[in-house]
Parts: structure tokens; sequence; C-alpha cells
């Protein structure tokens, strides 16, 4: 590998996903220490349609097309993603390097006054943009209102800040990658709310 070339890392551009790529330029420094790295940020289908459901705009790959676009197109020589966004088979013309130590993966619940979900008042309003999570929420509260919500964690957070939801689930590794593990009111145990495939864990993708 030249020494003097610059490497591009792809990222989606919302402050987790920096953070993310972020980490993973530290653990290439350390194994790479003469190389300069660059993060690019680059926007998905996923964040631009942000209001939609996931399974509206496509499901599987949605945060990831466009990094693998720029990956093809010499843009960038590596993307960073969370691994539960990447589909469960890859084209050909891509392939994983890597993938980092997983952090928790369990979900959490984020509440007013940091009220556990046993806790939530009847028809309490909880915001999730996952179809998996909301299954597992009405099997655990069927009176709770299942809200659908997309944005970054900030915006979500906002909407129980500002009382709009009486909660929202997330992952737990998001929060701690942001160092916010005070807003945690619960974690939600992995026998009542499975977590997605490789969730806590992040992924480089390089071109096959």
């Amino acid at each position: 590998m030249d020494r003097n070339r610059c490497i591009r890392v792809g990222s989606r551009g919302s402050r987790l996903a920096l953070l993310q790529a972020e980490h993973i330029v530290r653990q290439l420094k350390r194994s790479h220490p003469g190389l300069e790295f660059a993060i690019s940020k680059i926007r998905t289908t996923g964040d631009r349609a942000r209001k939609a459901p996931l399974a509206q705009i496509g499901g599987q790959g949605v945060f990831t097309k466009e990094l693998e676009e720029a990956l093809l197109a010499g843009d960038i020589d590596l993307a960073v993603h969370s691994l539960k966004d990447v589909p469960t088979e890859l084209s050909p013309q891509f392939r994983l390097a890597a993938a980092g130590m997983r952090a928790d993966p369990r979900d959490v619940l984020i509440s007013r006054a940091g009220t556990r979900l046993a806790g939530l008042p009847e028809e309490a309003s909880v915001g999730t943009g996952s179809l998996r999570r909301a299954i597992q929420l009405r099997a655990l509260r069927p009176d709770i209102r299942i809200c659908p919500l997309r944005g970054n964690i900030d915006t979500r957070l906002g909407k129980v800040e500002r009382g709009e939801l009486d909660g929202v689930v997330l992952a737990a590794a998001a929060l701690l990658r942001l160092g916010w593990e005070e807003k945690i009111a619960e974690y939600l145990p992995i026998e009542h709310c499975l977590p997605a495939v490789g969730q806590g864990a992040l992924a480089v993708e390089v071109r096959g």
C-alpha cells in the first residue's frame, strides 16, 4: 500500500455515524501509523426519506446503497456501516474487510422521568422505526401505542423531552457511543426483545 496515499473513508453524515467512522479510523491508524485518512460524508436513501417507513423505501440496503456506489466509483476506499444495516448477502463487487468488536447488542428504552417499560401508563406512546421492535413491544405491552419514528438520535430523544412521546426504543450501542448512557431508562432483556443481527457491531466494506 502506498504510504503517501490518503485513504478515503465513507460514512453517513449523522453524529453517530461520524463517531463510528472516527473510531474505525483510530483503529486503522494504530495499525498503519504512516497512513493518512479522510472521512467523506455521504447521504443515503434512508437519510433522505426520513418520514417514510423503512419497509416502504426498500428495507435492506437503504443505509448502504449510496456508500457502495461511491466505492464502485472510486470516490472512497472503504465504507463504515453499522453491521445491522448491511444486507445479509453482498454483491460480488463488495466484501466485508473487517468487523469491529461488538458493543452492547441490546435495545434500550428512553422515557420521561426514567420510567421502565412496565411502569409506563396505559396506552403510553412509544416510538420506533423498527418493525421488529414494534412486534416485540406489543407482545410485552399490548396496550401501548406504537408510533412510527424516523430521524437521527437527537430527533428521537427530542420527542421524549418535549413530551410528544412517552418513550422511544433505540440500540444501546448508539447511546453508549454517544456518551449518553445516563439517558437510558431500561436495558430491555434479550429474552424479551431480541436485537437485530449484528446490532452493536461496526463493519468495514471495500471493493471485492
